[in-house]
């Protein structure tokens, strides 16, 4: 039962990004090799915010909301847009095109991760004797951070790729990006500042990855028109 639990978990968390790249043209594009560089751009990404976060956060003895770190947290994690700027920009990709490109990219980047922050949590728990609900919302968890991932490269396309975009979704495009940049920081507030359990956080997470989702594709499908 406890083997069954870790696959159902396991499929949960990382079958969606299979799924999503077999199901879509980036299979037929055959962008695995800018999947897979993008997400070691994440490693590299995730290398450099833990050294920031070990160098300027001090180690809280209690589990209250502080603003000033979680400010810092926030600031921290605007690395994540510059390795996002990296993998869209300077990596060498295939001849394809901006919209099978972050698509790529932010599917890498969201299987990456999944694999650093959640498979080691999965292995050793979900194997345990006493069924938990806490890694089939991990794996939930993980399906949200899958489609914000994609939102944020498709606004980080917008931005940095695409030069003759309307002007007057310019502000729209940095807002939207800026608001997916700090969703841990959102969700750390609405965990520790606020009291919400754990599946009403998901929850949210849910939802908002969904908004953002259709906000980025109206603002992608828009920028794409002609100009008249």
């Amino acid at each position: 039962m406890t083997v069954f639990h870790f696959f159902n978990c396991a499929i949960l968390t990382f079958g969606p990004h299979a799924v999503y790249y077999s199901a879509t043209p980036l299979s037929e594009y055959d962008t695995l090799g800018t999947s897979v560089k993008a997400a070691l751009v994440y490693l590299g990404t995730a290398l450099v915010k833990l050294v920031c976060l070990a160098t300027f956060l001090k180690v809280s003895e209690n589990d209250n909301f502080d603003p000033y770190q979680e400010l810092l947290k926030a600031l921290i994690g605007f690395i994540d847009v510059a390795g996002l700027y990296f993998a869209l920009t300077q990596l060498t990709h295939r001849n394809i095109s901006q919209n099978h490109k972050f698509q790529a990219v932010g599917l890498g980047w969201a299987f990456a991760d999944s694999v650093l922050h959640r498979l080691a949590p999965l292995w050793v728990g979900a194997r345990g004797l006493e069924f938990t609900w806490d890694y089939l919302l991990q794996g939930l968890e993980a399906n949200a951070n899958l489609v914000l991932s994609i939102s944020l490269a498709a606004l980080g396309s917008l931005m940095w790729l695409r030069k003759n975009k309307p002007k007057t979704l310019i502000p729209i495009i940095y807002a939207c990006a800026g608001i997916v940049a700090t969703m841990p920081s959102i969700t750390s507030y609405l965990r520790r500042g606020l009291g919400w359990q754990f599946p009403k956080v998901v929850g949210f997470e849910l939802f908002t990855s969904l908004v953002m989702a259709f906000i980025s594709w109206q603002l992608f499908s828009a920028c794409q028109r002609p100009s008249a």
